[in-house]
């Protein structure tokens, strides 16, 4: 594989010093290199081109990856861009005035160069292969410099994501033991109160904790499989709340088609419960409804008096979760005593969204 990438690599710098030189060739005088284009001179000037390149190009190469590998790939600017240019220039430009002040002064005979005045030659020759080095090492410093970006760019996201599923995981840390300890609380009345109801207590909140564990290492499931959980959810709600809540749902889609981060309709019911103030004669009405391109949660509004200020954490987690799907935003209002998400609608492909690649 790297011998592959490396012959690539190769293969492109020689294509690049073959154009650049016969662009050269044909747009000079030819008594300056002589008559023939494949002569004894052309050859000459050809073959040391074509070193001073790819050895230039090598050594720029070199010394840019020393560079970052002892100081990391946040070292790369315009600083160490300069002082890897002087390096390199200090290297190569003593060795071609040693060239061409020899194939001019000492070999001119037998490479036929023979020029009318040799100074001026070699001025000429030194000058432009000296241009030509640094353009090539500042378009290779610009290469670097665009590849240890994209590189940072990637992990920077995937310390985000990992950050993102800590927090996630931590959150649903919280949300169980919570939602455990509150509907153990109503299946205990519910015993001494109505046995048959109890049984299907029992059972949806077994469906509930089957679906938060299968799904506790995925961020994102089927609209239908939320649904279904949502569904347990809402019934142990309604047995624990009775008439002071009222929660309605609303799908126009067909839920296989689309997905969802985990829990995320559970987190804002769980969010207008913990922030409203609701009774039998101000029942809490929460609604939900699904169409392709959103999902609203809306509830009223009647904030309680709280001890301390919410952190917001639930509707951040559920943002910065969309985040990695869609550049469409979570959209959250509070107006007219009534409080309202809106969700993006996600295809079930959602997490098939693709990811920068280094290219080396």
């Amino acid at each position: 594989m790297r011998i592959n990438k490396n012959i690539r690599k190769f293969g492109f710098r020689l294509l690049v010093v073959i154009a650049v030189f016969f662009s050269i060739k044909l747009t000079i005088d030819a008594d300056e290199y002589g008559q023939d284009l494949f002569g004894t001179e052309s050859l000459f000037y050809f073959f040391s081109a074509l070193f001073f390149f790819l050895g230039t190009w090598e050594l720029n190469d070199w010394l840019i990856k020393k560079h970052l590998s002892r100081r990391g790939s946040k070292a790369l600017n315009w600083t160490s861009g300069l002082v890897i240019l002087g390096k390199t220039l200090l290297f190569v430009l003593p060795i071609f005035a040693i060239v061409y002040y020899v194939g001019i002064y000492h070999l001119d005979d037998i490479l036929q160069i023979n020029p009318s005045n040799p100074s001026l030659q070699f001025r000429s020759d030194f000058l432009r292969a000296s241009l030509l080095a640094v353009t090539t090492i500042v378009f290779n410093l610009l290469y670097f410099a665009e590849k240890v970006r994209k590189e940072l760019e990637i992990r920077l996201g995937k310390v985000e994501r990992e950050l993102l599923d800590t927090k996630y995981k931590s959150l649903k840390s919280q949300i169980s033991p919570h939602f455990l300890f509150n509907s153990l609380n109503t299946l205990t009345a519910l015993m001494y109160e109505d046995r048959d109801l109890a049984s299907d207590f029992v059972t949806r909140l077994s469906s509930c904790y089957r679906y938060i564990l299968d799904n506790r290492e995925t961020d994102l499931v089927r609209l239908d499989k939320e649904l279904q959980f949502l569904d347990s959810f809402i019934f142990m709600m309604d047995v624990r709340h009775k008439m002071s809540v009222r929660i309605t749902t609303q799908i126009d889609v067909n839920p296989f088609e689309y997905s969802i981060p985990t829990l995320s309709l559970q987190m804002l019911v769980e969010n207008a419960l913990k922030h409203n103030y609701y009774s039998n004669e101000q029942p809490l009405i929460i609604a939900i409804s699904v169409t392709p391109e959103t999902i609203i949660v809306e509830n009223t509004l009647r904030k309680r008096k709280e001890v301390e200020p919410s952190t917001q954490m639930g509707i951040e987690n559920i943002k910065k979760r969309y985040g990695h799907y869609t550049n469409q935003k979570v959209k959250v209002e509070a107006k007219d005593n009534l409080f309202k998400v809106t969700l993006p609608s996600l295809k079930q492909n959602a997490n098939e969204r693709p990811h920068l690649q280094i290219v080396s």
